[in-house]
C-alpha cells in the first residue's frame, strides 16, 4: 500500500529498499539461469514501480550489454474476492509486453504479501490471459498471516506482524516524499 505520509516505526528506508531489490535481482538471475525469457508484471499500485526498479536492478546484474527485462502491469480488480467489502477500485490497464505469456517466466511483483488473496486474484487474471511457462512471486515485504497456500519466491524483508498492525510501503513514484516501509499499530483494515 502506498502513501505520501506514514506514521509509525520505519522498518526499511530508501537504501534498504534498494539493497533488497538488488538482492532479489541476483536471486532471480541465479534461479532462472539468466533473464532471457523473464517478464515482470507489477500489481497496481505498489508493485508497478517496484517491478520497474527490479528491471533496472536485473539489467545491472546481468550486464550492460543485455536488454532490460520487459515490465508490464497486471490489473486484478475484477478477480478480487473482496469487491463487496471495500470501496470500488478503478480498474487499471493490464499491459503484457510482447502480447503473450507463452514460453515466458512471469514474475509477479507486489509490495506486501499478507493473506495471499491478492496473489490468488493475480493468478486468476494471468490464467485468463494465457499460459506462462512458469510463474514466480517477488515481494518487498512478507508480513505473514496467510489465508491461502501461497508463498513468495523472492522476499525483500520478512516482517512478522500482528493482524492489527498495518504495513505501509511509501514510494516516490506514487507521491511519497521518500521511500520507506513503516509499521503502524492497530487498524481494522490492516495490510
Amino acid at each position: 500500500m502506498a502513501s505520501t505520509q506514514s506514521t509509525g516505526k520505519q522498518i526499511l528506508g530508501e537504501a534498504e529498499i534498494a539493497r533488497s531489490l538488488v538482492r532479489i535481482a541476483h536471486e532471480i538471475v541465479e534461479r532462472n539461469r539468466g533473464v532471457d525469457d523473464v517478464l515482470l508484471l507489477g500489481i497496481p499500485s505498489g508493485g508497478v514501480p517496484l517491478a520497474r526498479r527490479l528491471a533496472s536492478a536485473l539489467a545491472t546484474a546481468v550486464g550492460a550489454d543485455r536488454r532490460e527485462v520487459p515490465v508490464g502491469t497486471l490489473d486484478i480488480t475484477m478477480y478480487r474476492d473482496d469487491l463487496g467489502r471495500h470501496p470500488i477500485r478503478v480498474p487499471q490497464p493490464t499491459l503484457i509486453p510482447g502480447g503473450t505469456l507463452e514460453g515466458r517466466t512471469v514474475i509477479l511483483v507486489d509490495d506486501v504479501l499478507y493473506s495471499g488473496r491478492t496473489i490468488r486474484a493475480a493468478l486468476d487474471a494471468l490464467g485468463s490471459i494465457g499460459r506462462a511457462a512458469a510463474v514466480q512471486l517477488a515481494v518487498l515485504v512478507d508480513r505473514g498471516h496467510r489465508e491461502l497456500p501461497i508463498r513468495a519466491d523472492y522476499v525483500g524483508k520478512n516482517l512478522p506482524t500482528s493482524r492489527t498492525e498495518k504495513v505501509v510501503v511509501s514510494l516516490t513514484e506514487l507521491g511519497a516524499d521518500a521511500d520507506a516501509v513503516t509499521i503502524a499499530g492497530g487498524n481494522e483494515e490492516a495490510r
